[in-house]
């Protein structure tokens, strides 16, 4: 959904959390990568400026901390339009004056797709991820607090750190076990002079070698 500007480019909306996923940015350099733990990413079924609809917000942190965000939740705040969508899942960014207008009802579902609470940002962080199947993400994961859709900037020479390119990949933080599961196939990442990175296997194995299957 297309976001209209509002008053001073802020933007007013209100509805129904229908999924909450954490807000991560990723950089590669060839065979290097570090992550960005920003906060997290709403996706509200509601209104947006008078238009209905389904939106993805990211908020922050301190914001998750004290409401606690969950599905069926009802909120209401302004965001601004984000800048630059390379670099964003969610369309709006910086928002303020959220209120709670209705908290979560009922039993959480036990999963998958796992829709609780999510847990702080140095959990993920601690977990580690794997590559997630894009479609498998799209189909199966996007309700998921363990699933996540990550802007990726990617450095192309590093010692002309000005050429970049961008795209989106996804990743699950979830049990190894999880039916729902695919890995997807390789990523591969551009160099210089035509050169380029195959991300193999063993780099998620590592990643998640400290965590059990139902971890």
């Amino acid at each position: 959904m297309a976001g209209p500007r509002g008053i001073a480019d802020k933007v007013l909306w209100s509805g129904r959390v229908v999924a909450v996923q954490p807000r991560i940015r990723l950089t590669r350099s060839f065979d290097e990568r570090s992550h960005s733990y920003l906060g997290y990413v709403l996706c509200i079924e509601g209104t947006c400026c008078g238009e209905a609809g389904e939106f993805l917000i990211a908020v922050g942190e301190a914001a998750h901390e004290k409401h606690r965000f969950q599905v069926g939740m009802q909120l209401s705040g302004c965001s601004m339009q984000v800048g630059d969508p390379r670099k964003e899942t969610a369309a709006f960014y910086k928002t303020s004056g959220l209120k709670v207008t209705k908290d979560a009802l009922g039993e959480t579902l036990a999963g998958p797709p796992f829709p609780s609470v999510p847990p702080d940002l140095e959990t993920y962080r601690s977990r580690g991820h794997r590559r997630l199947d894009a479609r498998t993400y799209d189909t199966k994961c996007t309700t998921c607090i363990w699933g996540c859709r990550m802007p990726v900037e990617m450095i192309i020479d590093r010692w002309n750190p000005s050429k970049k390119q961008y795209r989106f990949e996804t990743f699950c933080y979830g049990p190894k076990s999880c039916a729902f599961y695919r890995p997807g196939p390789v990523r591969i990442v551009p160099g210089r002079k035509g050169m380029s990175y195959t991300e193999e296997d063993w780099v998620d194995e590592d990643a998640t070698s400290h965590r059990g299957p139902d971890d």
